[in-house]
């Protein structure tokens, strides 16, 4: 065990600071010390962006084909996981209810930074293929791409 964690651990434990704390200042001291034991030939860059490119194989009746490129980045995503840690008790709890009630199980307790890097992490590239079938529209394939750079 390093020195730093056995610290956080000795503070949690004579109660100066709370789980909650300790867990940060352990995910602060994790991403500051080098991964592993230099195992790695490579070392793996942060991601910066992440990107959602959606393209059409067909024309419809009216349009060209479709095309979208989103590109979001990185830091805005984990300042809001970030932030999210800053909600108070009772209105995350009254956001929780409110997302049950649409049919979506979430905690936003559970949202923590080290959550956000490991779905990046897992995230090489992900790609779907859509069928459409509106007869008032389009016809046809479209793909889309979820990925990090």
């Amino acid at each position: 065990m390093n020195e730093n964690r056995k610290q956080i651990l000795e503070m949690l434990s004579g109660g100066k600071i709370s789980a909650d704390e300790a867990e940060r200042l352990i995910a602060a001291v994790e991403k500051e010390s080098p991964p592993g034991n230099g195992s790695d030939s490579s070392p793996k860059t942060k991601a910066k962006y992440l990107r959602v490119l959606v393209e059409s194989e067909e024309n419809g009746q009216d349009h060209g084909p479709v095309k979208v490129n989103v590109r979001v980045p990185m830091q805005l995503l984990r300042a809001g996981v970030k932030l999210a840690g800053l909600i108070p008790v009772q209105a995350r709890d009254q956001v929780n209810a409110a997302m049950r009630e649409h049919g979506m199980a979430f905690d936003l307790s559970q949202i923590k930074p080290e959550n956000l890097e490991q779905l990046v992490d897992q995230l090489n590239d992900l790609s779907v293929d859509v069928d459409v079938d509106d007869p008032e529209k389009r016809k046809g394939k479209v793909k889309v791409r979820v990925f990090c750079e």
